[in-house]
């Protein structure tokens, strides 16, 4: 939250990317698809992040109001980042450590829902 109370983002994005401990610690295939997400979203937004897609957000207050979502899947977060550059929000990277549990694993969605958020993508590019 610093970079946003002390008025230098008005978005901070989580990354497992700036920190070779906390890329290390993302299992090879999903590093693998969330490096294809960061050139896809780079290639769709113009907006070129170290990781595509985090969870770790946080918003300043005026930041969170201008921002308007569409999306009702996992694409909102490509949509998120599209926002950013839209609005013209200063934004900044922070580095997040993930831990990879069997139980949080299981529970996690599917690599294969990553094609899922690319046809979304391409849908509402198409149709918009």
């Amino acid at each position: 939250m610093e970079p946003i109370e002390g008025d230098k983002a008005d978005v901070v994005l989580g990354s497992r990317f700036l920190r070779q401990e906390d890329t290390q610690a993302v299992p090879p295939l999903k590093r693998f698809i969330l490096r294809g997400a960061v050139l896809v979203n780079g290639l769709m937004t113009g907006l070129w992040l170290s990781d595509a897609h985090n969870g770790l957000r946080a918003f300043s207050a005026a930041a969170a109001r201008s921002i308007r979502l569409r999306e009702n899947g996992y694409a909102h977060a490509t949509e998120i980042i599209a926002e950013i550059r839209r609005l013209k929000l200063r934004y900044v990277e922070r580095p997040t450590h993930i831990t990879y549990s069997s139980y949080a694993v299981s529970k996690g969605q599917s690599l294969w829902n990553s094609l899922n958020i690319l046809i979304d993508l391409l849908l509402r590019k198409v149709f918009r």
